[in-house]
Formats: C-alpha cells, structure tokens, sequence
C-alpha cells in the first residue's frame, strides 16, 4: 500500500526524514553496527526482468510467479478498473484478469498453492479498524473466487504479508512496525459464509539492517511481504529494505518463522517494494514495487535477486527472461553479519529517552495533521 497508515506523499518523506535527523543526531556513529552498514552501503540493485505498463497497475501490493509468468494485485484502489486480479505473461504483459464478486477492501498479498490455487489477503487495515479481514481463494481455471471473512482474537492489525503452511492453509503476517510481527492463522476451518476465528501462533523478530531505503530505519522494521518457495522448503519475509529468507523443515512454517536464523539479502533503494515471490525454478527472489507515488513515467519493474546457492534447489521449470545481466555480488548474508550486534536492535537504548520522547512528539504531530487532512 501507499504509507497512507504513517503519512502520505510529501508528508511521508518529511516523516521518515525527521525522524531518521533525530536519530542521527543522538546515535554516535560508533555505536551502530558497522558490519551492516558495510553491507548495506554494498549492496546491488536488482537486475530488471520485465516492465509492466499497463496504466491500471501502479499500486502492485502481491506478486507471486507461475511457470507461464506472474499474477499481481493492487492494494486498496479506489479504480474499479484496478480492483482485480491480473494475469501476466512472462513479459509483464497483462493477459487477462479476473473480477471480485463484491468490492475488496485492501488486497495487499498473494500467495501459490502447491496445486495452482490463488490467495488473495484482503487484511490491508492502516487505520486498525476493521471487525474483519479477509481471503479471497480462486481455484485453477476458475474466474470467480470465493471469499473467507476471518477475525483476530485481540485487536485489529494492519497486515500485508501472506504465506501458506505444509498443508496449504493461510498464515497471516502482520506489518508491524519495531521489528517485530505476529503470525495468525485460522483457529477452525474457513468456511463460506462465515467468520473464522484467527489464532495467535508466533512472534518473528527480524533482524537489524542498515539497508538504504525511502523510508530510512521505519523501513527496515516492517513486513511488507512474503513468499514460499516452490518446493515449500524457505519462506521468505521482505521490508521495504530487505529480504529475509528462513529454511522450513518438516513443512512447519511457523517453526522455521519464529525459531530459525535468516539469510539477509538486501533490496536497496526500492521506490516502495511491498512484493516479493521465488522464481519458479527456486533460484531468485523477484520483487515490485508500487509506482504510484514515483517520477511522471516510472513503471513497475520486477527485479531479480539470486538466493544463496547452498539453499537453491533444482527445478524442472523455465527460469524468467532478463533484460540486464544478473548482479554479481549480490549474496544472502548470514543475519548475525548482517545485523553486526548479534540481530539486536540497539539504537533506542544508544538514543536515550530524550529521543524517545522526541520521536514520540514528531510522530504525534505527523499523526494529527494526517487526521486533520483526511
């Protein structure tokens, strides 16, 4: 989505830009972890795969990659020409789409069956308002989804991340917001025409990044994406800065989420990355971003990053075109060495509570002339 949950548009880079001035001036450069910011500072762009230039995808929130090319949504568009499902070839070329029977709120994800089934998470919720979140689950060959209403057993939450677990089922990710997010997952089986009960099932703490992004270290503490590989043995996490991918064993997703050690690959400089899948053949991480915010002219680009060579399995799919060669240094990092502190998150003890406070102030200002303006 837009960041229409912090700010938007110009006030959203006068946020992240205040905020970052006020932690850089009461961190000491010393003090922050200078492995990641190496890295960070190191880190390669992506390697374009293909543009997408129809004018009703400019607000790509879900991607996942099929072995004749990609399937994308927009987030909560207010075009009803953009409230759909598309359908691209391996080009970016959209070749056809698939309507919702009644209006969706705020589609922010997809996520693959192992058998072609499509998931949609309709849980966008930047307000933290909604009574419900939802699915929207369509069939292979089907041109009508169904829709599954859920609800969470606390409070609302803003998620925009989806993955399935060993036995096809939705995990919900939360966005948050510190570096930490929350799994939920259906407490019964979804049903038609009913609200299933959501169930808490897990924390995930990311690790820290120095990864340069748009949205400075707010950026970097947010999930924004997710994706299984094709052979189900990594899920992948992303922020608007990088991409945290996690091994599974014995198909137990939420294991490998909440106890394992990710690889860190970053995705530097996105104009505003919320999408993320695997290749079909298991060897690249692709990412999108939205372009709606962006310079007159801009695109959806998918970009290609290679995964780490010891995870990648082989695969009898075709791998996608490219129209630039691959980066050559591009390598997922151990998130010890990435995170420089042991994957800790040191800089609000390093600034004090008078930055706290003074965060805290900014962001209460920020938040009340967002209101005022809606």
């Amino acid at each position: 989505m837009r960041v229409r949950g912090w700010v938007t548009g110009e006030r959203r880079a006068r946020a992240a830009a205040t905020l970052a001035a006020l932690v850089a001036g009461a961190v000491p450069l010393a003090a922050l972890p200078s492995p990641a910011r190496a890295a960070g500072a190191a880190a390669s762009a992506g390697a374009p795969v293909c543009q997408v230039r129809d004018g009703r995808l400019t607000e790509i929130s879900g991607m996942v990659a099929t072995d004749d090319g990609y399937v994308v949504v927009n987030d909560g568009a207010d075009d009803e020409a953009r409230l759909r499902i598309f359908f691209l070839d391996r080009h970016c070329a959209v070749t056809r789409t698939v309507s919702y029977p009644s209006r969706p709120r705020d589609t922010e994800d997809l996520a693959l069956g192992r058998d072609g089934t499509i998931w949609v998470a309709d849980t966008g919720d930047n307000d933290r308002n909604r009574e419900t979140i939802a699915l929207w689950r369509l069939a292979p060959g089907a041109d009508r989804p169904v829709l599954y209403r859920m609800t969470y057993p606390d409070n609302p939450h803003d998620a925009e991340a989806l993955l399935l677990d060993a036995a096809g089922q939705p995990l919900i990710v939360t966005k948050g917001g510190s570096g930490t997010v929350v799994l939920y997952a259906p407490a019964t089986a979804l049903k038609q025409g009913a609200t299933t009960p959501l169930a808490s099932v897990g924390k995930v703490v990311l690790p820290s990044t120095t990864t340069s992004n748009p949205f400075s270290f707010l950026g970097r503490g947010v999930v924004t994406g997710a994706a299984n590989d094709p052979d189900g043995h990594r899920v992948v996490l992303r922020s608007y800065a990088d991409a945290f991918e996690y091994d599974v064993s014995g198909g137990d997703v939420v294991a490998a989420l909440t106890g394992g050690t990710p690889r860190v690959t970053p995705l530097p400089d996105e104009p505003q990355g919320e999408s993320i899948t695997y290749s079909r053949d298991g060897r690249s991480l692709l990412t999108v971003s939205e372009s709606a915010d962006q310079p007159a002219g801009s695109r959806p680009t998918i970009l290609r990053y290679p995964v780490a060579a010891a995870t990648t399995a082989a695969s009898p799919h075709p791998a996608e075109p490219t129209t630039a060669p691959p980066p050559s240094t591009t390598a997922a990092r151990p998130a010890a060495q990435a995170a420089g502190i042991g994957g800790g998150r040191a800089w609000p003890l390093a600034a004090g509570a008078g930055t706290l406070l003074a965060l805290v102030a900014v962001a209460g200002v920020l938040w009340r002339r967002h209101t005022d303006r809606r």
